[in-house]
């Protein structure tokens, strides 16, 4: 599955160094542990979302605040210097800081939620070409009204770093309230630059990511967030690769089997095998397989005895429908007993 992965990403991204790509990717990947991306706007829930996702999951949590002062990084001193001089920390450094953090054994074994990052679409291109690729992104979302609230209402508590809000999520435990202070967040003009450069940069993000990216609207109760979020992280995408499906419709009768499967089959222009009209034209057609069958529905044998009839009956029908191009096209079966 790695190998397969690897390649697949390989003739999508295309890098202009291969073999150094392939040796980040498999640094990197590790089919059995999360790589998640948690983005959004400012106050959308994100640190909430991903420290959630951290602890249901046991992976590692990965921020701009926790790679600034969390980690020990041979670029983090680096990095520190730009913020105490209030300049803009490069992209490329960014995306060497998460490289790096990225590839310690914590992260490989457990997995990773990366928060706020990338935030646009430059920073989404150098993480890939890294070798950095998620499998799910998250994106929250909510009106900018509702956002610019929560902002001023925010509350942090500096021992866990969990993030509750003054009106929609305040603890109940006395000991938190009192240890939370007000983040130094932005006035509500800094929130609304804020918001237009999100809305700016976020088409060039969606690009890149829309094929594993999942929007959840984040102005709904936090436990209705938090389940469709984990839903989304715990499905496993389906492969472009182009496939043949093959159908079977089992039921109690009456349950409708005929009925689903003529509207799959015209929905979806795949072939309608129902085993049930075929050995009934088959008896009908006075075919010596008619006539060989029409003894066991007179005497109302169970499906069972039917079941390797009326398999038969179908690879004929099969046959007289070109059975070479039935082999190679997809079919829905139903009807083909109710005891195995």
């Amino acid at each position: 599955m790695c190998r397969s992965n690897m390649l697949e990403e390989l003739l999508i991204h295309k890098p202009d160094d291969p073999i150094q790509y392939m040796i980040n990717h498999l640094k990197q990947n590790n089919d059995d542990a999360p790589r998640i991306c948690v983005l959004g706007p400012p106050a959308s829930g994100k640190t909430t979302v991903a420290m959630w996702l951290c602890k249901h999951l046991d992976a590692i949590r990965i921020s701009q605040e926790t790679l600034l002062f969390k980690e020990i990084l041979a670029l983090t001193k680096e990095a520190k210097a730009y913020k105490e001089r209030k300049q803009k920390i490069p992209n490329a450094l960014w995306a060497n800081l998460i490289q790096e953090r990225l590839s310690n054994v914590d992260c490989i074994k457990q997995g990773w939620i990366l928060e706020g990052f990338p935030e646009n679409q430059e920073q989404a291109w150098m993480l890939q070409s890294s070798g950095i690729i998620p499998r799910h992104v998250v994106v929250l979302y909510a009106p900018d009204t509702v956002l610019i609230e929560r902002n001023s209402g925010k509350r942090l508590d500096p021992f866990t770093e969990e993030v509750y809000h003054t009106t929609f999520d305040w603890p109940s435990d006395p000991l938190v309230q009192q240890r939370l202070v007000k983040p130094e967040d932005l006035s509500e003009q800094e929130m609304s630059k804020k918001l237009l450069t999100y809305h700016r940069n976020f088409p060039g993000v969606f690009q890149i990511y829309q094929k594993v990216l999942k929007l959840i609207n984040a102005d709904q109760p936090s436990m209705d967030v938090l389940s469709q979020v984990l839903t989304y992280v715990q499905t496993r995408h389906r492969s472009a690769a182009p496939f043949t499906p093959r159908i079977l419709f089992c039921g109690p009768p009456g349950s409708g089997k005929s009925l689903q499967a003529a509207l799959i089959a015209q929905k979806y222009g795949v072939v309608n095998i129902c085993c049930g009209q075929l050995l009934k034209e088959a008896v009908a057609d006075k075919t010596k397989l008619g006539e060989l069958i029409k003894p066991y529905i007179d005497n109302g044998y169970p499906a069972s005895i039917l079941l390797g009839l009326g398999a038969y009956v179908e690879t004929m029908g099969m046959e007289s429908t070109n059975l070479y191009s039935l082999k190679e096209r997809s079919w829905v079966l139903s009807n083909i007993g109710t005891e195995i």
